[in-house]
């Protein structure tokens, strides 16, 4: 296969009949005043809104559809269309038929403000924009002020005057495949940096990235036809779709939740027969807390056809699967590393097999090579040196969208991609220490503040925590925790810092700190955000005692 698109028209062909993708939207059953279990006893009239489907033959025919009207209007192979949808049903046949008229995708964060959008439809040289109803308000606010633009399409009832109705255009477009030429080297779409470091950079990542995607998750996971994908993180992020991609090569069906309540995971679980489930880090801790606190019953649910959970996008605490598997024995469990410039999860990954590892990030994955390398870039580091993981594979991005030098500091000559975090290799597993620009340099000592919040996780009464450097007068900077106390319990400074006596006295947090942890919606703490709250108030303290 040339490109990704292929596999979506052999599954028409082969599966045409079988479900693709479901729908829930358990907010609609709260709107409604109904639970889910009371849902599922109804017999007749169904909430449509809560649940929809549509088969593989549906999915390749509304991809072809949307990929002729963007060729009737005019686009041509290389420009671009972003897409600003909350997850839905329509999300992924927009994203393929957009691949199908040879234009590139360009994914954005359902959380950006109207300014953030402007500026990162700016930076790609985005020539379309489709948008649901969930930001008609923030798109009207700049819709006047992109020229280049050409037109916008609203996904959902009660079209803006300004755009033009996805609904409608569906109606009278061809459903047949159009005649795009497609080659591994092309370019297929942007995808934009979490921005945890700073404003977003563009990554362009090409048709033969995507499917190298595809075959990295089937084989590090054994997707089957009758496996069943839960795929609640948000579809813009490489995480959640490259994730997907697994269960789309081998034609198995995918559920689409929208929410993250343990009940309503279960349930989904439950009720859709789902066996493979990727969580992030809080919405694990969620679902075993409340089982702990008996707000949800295992018994209420059936689970035996679960076989799979994995996390991905963040640090996981060891102590977090050990509890897990306490729980859940019988899951099967992975963690997998990757970013954006890798097109997501999988470059690393620590196997079904290396759960006696837990802690790792794993070894290279399918297809992948892994260094860890000095500060050059280039040359490794002795065994057991902390240094920055750099990876190399079908991958790594091509680019970043107009930054040669951006893209220079990271991809080297030989294809080497460095990652920008601190990792060390102990018995042939790599470990991640830090992200580099998160290390705190205190009194000449590096300190990486994973391992000190992978310390704090394992207070019972800590639901989450960051640690992140301030500004100290005589050590440059001191270790701060920002820590998140489980609904319930209680938990004082005097409390946390007597615990922190099994931490050897420089790794100890400085400065303990009561409050909500931000993280952005792949569960990457947010720490710019909590170094510019609390940074500024620890300069202030410092003048104040000068």
């Amino acid at each position: 296969m040339n490109n990704i698109t292929e596999i979506l028209e052999r599954n028409a062909k082969d599966f045409g009949g079988d479900v693709a993708l479901v729908e829930i939207n358990p907010q609609e059953l709260e709107a409604r005043h109904t639970t889910w279990k009371e849902y599922s006893l109804i017999e007749s009239s169904p909430i449509e809104a809560f649940r929809s489907e549509i088969t593989w033959e549906e999915f390749n025919e509304k991809a072809n559809r949307f990929a002729n009207f963007l060729l009737s209007r005019g686009l041509r192979k290389g420009d671009k269309v972003a897409i600003l949808l909350m997850n839905c049903i329509e999300w992924l046949p927009i994203y393929f038929g957009i691949l199908k008229a040879g234009c590139m995708a360009v994914p954005l964060n359902f959380r950006y403000t109207a300014d953030e959008i402007k500026y990162c439809l700016e930076l790609a040289d985005a020539d379309v924009l489709v948008h649901g109803p969930e930001f008609t308000g923030r798109v009207e606010q700049i819709i006047d002020a992109l020229p280049r633009i050409k037109f916008s399409v609203y996904v959902g009832d009660d079209c803006p005057s300004f755009d033009v109705s996805y609904r409608t255009m569906a109606g009278y477009c061809s459903s047949r495949t159009p005649a795009i030429p497609l080659a591994p080297e092309d370019d297929a779409a942007i995808y934009f940096s979490s921005g945890t470091t700073g404003f977003p950079k563009a990554i362009v990542l090409q048709h033969k990235c995507l499917l190298h995607s595809c075959k990295v998750e089937q084989n590090h996971h054994g997707q089957k036809k009758e496996d069943c994908f839960l795929c609640i993180p948000p579809l813009y992020h490489t995480g959640a779709k490259m994730h997907w991609f697994g269960s789309f090569l081998v034609g198995g069906r995918a559920v689409l939740l929208k929410g993250v309540k343990p009940e309503w995971i279960l349930r989904a679980v439950s009720e859709e027969k789902c066996s493979i489930v990727w969580l992030l880090v809080p919405w694990a801790q969620d679902i075993l807390d409340a089982i702990d606190r008996g707000e949800v019953k295992l018994e209420d649910y059936t689970l035996s056809q679960w076989r799979l959970m994995h996390i991905g996008a963040q640090p996981v605490p060891p102590s977090l699967i050990r509890r897990w598997k306490k729980v859940f024995p019988g899951h099967d469990y992975d963690t997998n590393y990757g970013l954006s410039e890798s097109t997501g999860p999988g470059a690393v990954h620590l196997g079904v097999e290396n759960i006696d590892h837990v802690g790792a990030i794993g070894v290279a994955g399918y297809g992948w090579q892994t260094k860890i390398v000095k500060k050059d870039g280039v040359t490794p580091v002795a065994p057991g040196e902390v240094g920055e993981l750099a990876l190399k594979g079908p991958g790594v991005m091509k680019e970043y969208y107009k930054n040669p030098a951006a893209t220079a500091e990271i991809l080297k000559d030989d294809g080497w991609l460095l990652t920008g975090d601190m990792a060390e290799e102990r018995e042939g597993f790599i470990y991640l220490v830090d992200r580099a620009k998160d290390v705190i340099i205190t009194g000449g000592e590096n300190l990486y503040p994973v391992q000190i919040e992978d310390f704090l996780r394992a207070h019972p009464a800590i639901k989450d925590v960051a640690v992140i450097g301030l500004p100290d007068k005589r050590l440059g900077e001191v270790a701060a925790a920002i820590i998140s106390v489980k609904e319930g319990m209680k938990l004082d400074e005097e409390g946390v810092n007597e615990f922190c006596l099994g931490l050897p006295r420089y790794k100890r947090p400085r400065r303990i700190i009561f409050a909500e942890v931000p993280r952005n919606p792949t569960g990457k703490i947010e720490k710019p955000k909590l170094r510019e709250i609390y940074g500024a108030t620890a300069l202030v303290a410092q003048q104040i005692g000068d």
